[in-house]
């Protein structure tokens, strides 16, 4: 596998989103993931718009895939990423991040859910391989991203985002160069500074850490419609 390392490559290749739209206004109990991990807790919303990819990763979780596996992909401003099983136990130094589920997921690219500062999305395979841009069964990345984007870096995705999508990432930051070309299926709520000291990991030449940092377990759960509305107008905040 070449494995999703084609995230970078992504940088220079642009391209326009799109074959939904994103909203959340029927009073539903959005379900919400935990990693937790030698650093910290990281939890996430997962959102209805991307149901298979949602309904996969709670599986993951509740099956304990995840235990004890690596964020074996560290970048800072960019992104941390796990879900490689080889991680499991793997010796100091191995290079990481060609094991994958035995599945893949049709993508799910929806207008309005993007790669600001805390989305969650699908690693897969490059276009050259892969180019029904089908998502890993088991790969997920959470974007740190970076600040100071500008009108500039937005534009070269090649996108005509909305003016609520444009303010966010002038805002948060983030990394506009992947949308529509990886699912963003989730939403750090709470636990942005555990993926900060994450981020921040002295790594390889592989962009492994040297230290571990190991997933101990997850756990799923749901949040109250309340709670589901407050964390969908914040990420949807203009």
């Amino acid at each position: 596998m070449k494995i999703y390392r084609n995230i970078l490559a992504a940088m220079l290749v642009f391209a326009a989103a799109g074959c939904g739209t994103a909203s959340h206004d029927d009073g539903t109990e959005a379900r919400t993931a935990t990693i937790r991990t030698n650093k910290g807790d990281i939890t996430m919303m997962l959102f209805d718009e991307t149901p298979t990819h949602r309904d996969n990763f709670i599986k993951m979780c509740d099956d304990g895939f995840y235990d004890s596996l690596l964020f074996h992909r560290v970048i800072e401003a960019f992104v941390i990423q796990a879900g490689d099983p080889t991680s499991r136990g793997a010796a100091p130094g191995e290079r990481l991040g060609e094991g994958d589920a035995d599945h893949k997921i049709e993508p799910e690219f929806v207008d309005g859910l993007v790669h600001i500062r805390g989305a969650v999305g699908a690693a897969r395979e490059g276009d050259d391989v892969n180019p029904g841009r089908l998502s890993s069964g088991s790969h997920f990345y959470i974007v740190q991203g970076r600040n100071g984007i500008d009108e500039a870096a937005i534009d070269k995705s090649g996108i005509n985002y909305d003016d609520t999508v444009r303010h966010r990432y002038l805002r948060e930051g983030g990394t506009p160069f992947l949308d529509g070309k990886y699912t963003v299926f989730g939403y750090v709520i709470e636990g942005m500074d555990v993926v900060d000291e994450i981020a921040a990991s002295a790594t390889d030449s592989f962009d492994r850490p040297v230290e571990d940092v190991v997933i101990t377990g997850t756990r799923t759960g749901r949040l109250s419609r309340e709670d589901t509305e407050k964390y969908y107008k914040e990420y949807h905040a203009e």
